[in-house]
Formats: C-alpha cells, sequence, structure tokens
C-alpha cells in the first residue's frame, strides 16, 4: 500500500450518486500516537443536493479461519449532514497499519471491507436518471371505502416488520440494560430530538451505541413502533394499559412527540381511579399535561369524602405530596371554592 488512494466508481444510493476513496497512508488529525499510518475511507457526494443526511460505515471484515481476539472495532458508523453550502465528504479512520499486521484482517496482503451509505433525503434533490415517471393516483373522495381500504399503503406494515425482524440495524439503544435496535434513518425522519442526537453534534452521533438509564425498555420499545408504524399500543387489559400509557407518556415528553402524548393523556384519562389519581396528577404536573391534570382534579373534587380518604392514603398520594406541593396547594383551593363559603 503506497501512498496513494484509489477510488471506486460512482454509485447511486437513495437517488444521489457517491464515490468512496481508500487512502491507505494517512495521518489521523486527532490522534497523537507514535503511529500515524492509518487505513482511511472516504466517502464524497457527487450529485448537487439541497439537503441530506447520510451515514457511512465500515466493517473490517475477519478472514482467518479461527478467529482469534483482536484490539480492532469491527465496524465504525459515521454521520453527517451534507448540503451545497458545507463539506460534501465524511471520513473513517477504519485502523492502524500496526493494528493491522497484529490482526486478523490482514491476509496474504489483503483486507477486505464492506462500506455501506445510509441515505435521509431532507431537501429536494435533483432528477437521476432521466425524468421521474408518474402514475395517476385516484382521489380518496372518488374511490369506494371498501376500494379505499384494499388500496391502503402498507408503508407501515413493512417498516413494522423492519424494526421487528431487526435487518440492517445501524444503532442500538441500552434501556435500563436491555439492547433495543433500532434505524438512524427512520429515527431522524421522525422527532427532531433524534435528527439533533444521530445527525447532529451532539456525542450520540459518533457511536453505534447509546445509553438511557432512566426509562422503561417496554415502554421505549413502544415508542419505537409508533415511530416506525404510527400504531399506539392497545393490546395490553386496561390496567396495563394504562400504566404503558404513563411510561411512555414520559417518552413522548421527552423526544418531542407531541400527537403519541396526545394519545397517551387520553389513555391515561380513562385510567383514573381512587388508586391512580394521585400518581397520574404527579405525572401530569412534570409533564405539563393541563388537559389530563384538570381531568384529575375534576376526579378528586366529585369524590365522596370516604374516598378522599382512600386517595390519601396511596403511595401517588404520598409521591405527589413531595415532589408536586404547589399541585396540592391548587387542590385545596379548589375544594375550598367547591364547599363555598361557611355561614
Amino acid at each position: 500500500m503506497g501512498p496513494c488512494y484509489t477510488a471506486s466508481r460512482v454509485w447511486p444510493v437513495g437517488g444521489l450518486d457517491w464515490q468512496i476513496e481508500f487512502q491507505p497512508n494517512r495521518r489521523r488529525p486527532d490522534c497523537w500516537s507514535r503511529d500515524g499510518d492509518w487505513i482511511k475511507f472516504c466517502v464524497t457526494l457527487i450529485s448537487d443536493a439541497t439537503e441530506v443526511a447520510a451515514s457511512f460505515s465500515c466493517l473490517l471484515v475477519d478472514q482467518s479461519a479461527t478467529p482469534r481476539h483482536s484490539s480492532l472495532s469491527k465496524v465504525i458508523t459515521k454521520s453527517s449532514t451534507f448540503c451545497r453550502q458545507s463539506s460534501s465528504s465524511l471520513e473513517v479512520f477504519l485502523a492502524t497499519r500496526s493494528e493491522l499486521d497484529r490482526s486478523n484482517y490482514l491476509k496474504d496482503d489483503q483486507i477486505l471491507v464492506q462500506c455501506e451509505i445510509t441515505v435521509l433525503l431532507l431537501g429536494d434533490t435533483p432528477a437521476t436518471n432521466g425524468a421521474a415517471l408518474r402514475l395517476p393516483v385516484p382521489s380518496t373522495l372518488a374511490v369506494p371505502r371498501r376500494v379505499r381500504a384494499a388500496a391502503r399503503s402498507d408503508l407501515q406494515k413493512h417498516l413494522g416488520e423492519l424494526l421487528r425482524s431487526q435487518t440492517a440495524t445501524d444503532i442500538t439503544f441500552l434501556v435500563a440494560g436491555e439492547p433495543v435496535p433500532a434505524h438512524r434513518c427512520v429515527l431522524a425522519a421522525r422527532p427532531p430530538v433524534f435528527m439533533a442526537g444521530l445527525f447532529g453534534e451532539m456525542k450520540e452521533n459518533a457511536s453505534p451505541f447509546v445509553e438511557i438509564d432512566d426509562m422503561d425498555a417496554e415502554a421505549f420499545r413502544a415508542m419505537l413502533r409508533y415511530i416506525y408504524t404510527d400504531m399506539f399500543p392497545d393490546e395490553q387489559e386496561d390496567e396495563q394499559a394504562t400504566l404503558m400509557a404513563q411510561h411512555l407518556l414520559d417518552a413522548a415528553d421527552r423526544y418531542g412527540m407531541e400527537r403519541l402524548k396526545g394519545l397517551c393523556v387520553d389513555k391515561v384519562c380513562q385510567g383514573i381511579s381512587a388508586e391512580t389519581v394521585a400518581t397520574t396528577l404527579a405525572l401530569a404536573d412534570q409533564h405539563g399535561c393541563s388537559k389530563l391534570k384538570d381531568r384529575c382534579m375534576e376526579f378528586i373534587l366529585s369524590t365522596p369524602a370516604n374516598l378522599i380518604c382512600a386517595v390519601a392514603a396511596t403511595e401517588g398520594y404520598k409521591h405527589l405530596e413531595a415532589s408536586c406541593p404547589s399541585v396540592l396547594t391548587d387542590l385545596l383551593y379548589k375544594l375550598a371554592a367547591a364547599q363555598g363559603p361557611r355561614k
């Protein structure tokens, strides 16, 4: 491997043209180790796109018949947003020359690297390979209901199967210690928080793993299913569905998913009882859900005096008292107003 570089042919991915370069002897600007010779791969956007987000991963394939432990990372993924005003290249420093010499990745003076480009279109892109063909699609107003149901897009079904099968996942969330694989581009296309975290300047975009400790793993999976399919989980029984909606409300608020948050509020409202109203009231206050907070207040105000004592004896009330004292103050004012002035 000499000082020159080798370029691939131009590859069409996501309707855009890309080219990959292999540079065997490069200095890594952020590394001050004595071994300065790095194996570098670089992907370049050839097309003139307005704005596009893409990830570029390089997998170093072990070619030995009996693999042994190696200090190298087998896969490295980088993500970036390309546009006319910014750089149109993305670099991956895969390994040093000395590391390759000590590993099983070098065989007969050759290495085998699998490169993958994943593209998420953000803006307008020029048409490629000639003018795009468009077929007329009938308006849903002019189509009978039975035909409309049969002709409905099955995109939700396919995306749901993609999540279930974990095919081509390129990021893993460690939620309370449980691995949850997903696809960067699908996530980035939905909540803007994921776009900023996976393709922006945040640290998560440089790692295939993201740790989330303070969230219920099953609720996170349910949120992913909603992101992929727009389907709200409704297979649980009433109590389980209410508990899941409470956990899901926390996740939806954290990731800025207002529609999912609204669905969770409606579900939680249906499950309010003397045992859950205090916990629900604290949840509503913490996540700024005024509709849910008002519903809890109405429930308590309409509850007979003997049941109010039962509410005050729950663990949820103790949590409300400790974490949201201002809510109790509002509740006392409302109770006093409901009873009217003393004669």
